[in-house]
């Protein structure tokens, strides 16, 4: 059946998307800025396409911990992925040091840029994201909606 739901899932949604692209330049916070686009912007449902780029400094909440943990040195992007909204946002970031190893956790303020971020963000021009609260752990997660029609 074509619309059937997966089991225990949300409601799957649909929509238009259409793309912002742009360029974070050496010592601008990634975070920070990527927030900003998301204000000026006023980008309701975002989702990150791509991201490369380089850091000089990494923070991000490992799984299962409470504090971040910071890193400093060279480090090249290899993923960033997540969701975008004014009503706040979930992203991850994994970056690989000058030996291959990789890391990734949840992106927090303090990641720095070196040479470049090269970014690319769709926005579901139809949706709206929310964060509510899931009574299963406490944390506010993800709510898709539809637009309403003016």
């Amino acid at each position: 059946m074509l619309n059937a739901q997966p089991a225990h899932t949300d409601a799957v949604a649909s929509a238009t998307m259409q793309t912002y692209s742009f360029r974070l330049r050496p010592g601008q916070d990634l975070k920070k800025e990527l927030e900003a686009v998301v204000q000026q912007q006023r980008i309701e449902a975002g989702a990150m396409i791509t991201c490369v780029g380089s850091l000089t400094r990494v923070a991000l909440r490992l799984a299962n911990q409470s504090e971040p943990t910071v890193w400093q040195g060279h480090f090249e992007i290899v993923s960033l992925v997540g969701t975008l909204s004014t009503g706040g946002g979930h992203l991850h970031l994994s970056v690989s040091d000058s030996t291959g190893r990789t890391i990734g956790g949840h992106l927090l303020d303090g990641c720095t840029i070196y040479t470049t971020a090269e970014i690319v963000i769709g926005v579901m021009t139809d949706l709206t994201y929310g964060r509510e609260v899931d009574p299963t752990f406490g944390y506010r997660e993800l709510v898709v909606r539809k637009k309403r029609r003016k």
